[in-house]
């Protein structure tokens, strides 16, 4: 695996290790779960959500690399830079802005990466 230096060379890789849009799909599923299960926690002053946050982004996450997307997630290389994307790709999705960095970074719509982009 390449070493990156920096956030925003990471981002184009973290994307194309996500091309397929089920993949994507079932992160932001264990993202808003997360959120969701973080807010209720700070909400009802509860402790119980916050031990099943890492289950619920991190479990929807690793079945797709596994079943899905056939490759071993970044999390395990970048721990930090993979979940500050996961939530920059689960905010670029929900505001509209994901395709532009899609395009980017190469991945076409059906979810396979132009051979001339691939990192």
């Amino acid at each position: 695996m390449k070493h990156y230096r920096t956030f925003r060379d990471f981002w184009p890789f973290y994307l194309q290790e996500h091309a397929r849009p089920m993949t994507r799909g079932l992160h932001y599923v264990g993202t808003s779960l997360s959120i969701g299960l973080g807010l209720f926690a700070v909400a009802e002053s509860r402790f119980w959500p916050l031990v099943a946050l890492p289950v619920a982004g991190y479990g929807f996450a690793w079945i797709s690399h596994l079943i899905i997307e056939h490759n071993r997630p970044a999390t395990f290389h970048y721990p930090l830079w993979s979940l500050a994307a996961d939530f920059k790709m689960w905010f670029r999705f929900v505001t509209g802005r994901l395709s532009t960095d899609l395009t980017r970074a190469g991945i076409r719509a059906d979810g396979t990466i132009d051979p001339r982009f691939r990192l």
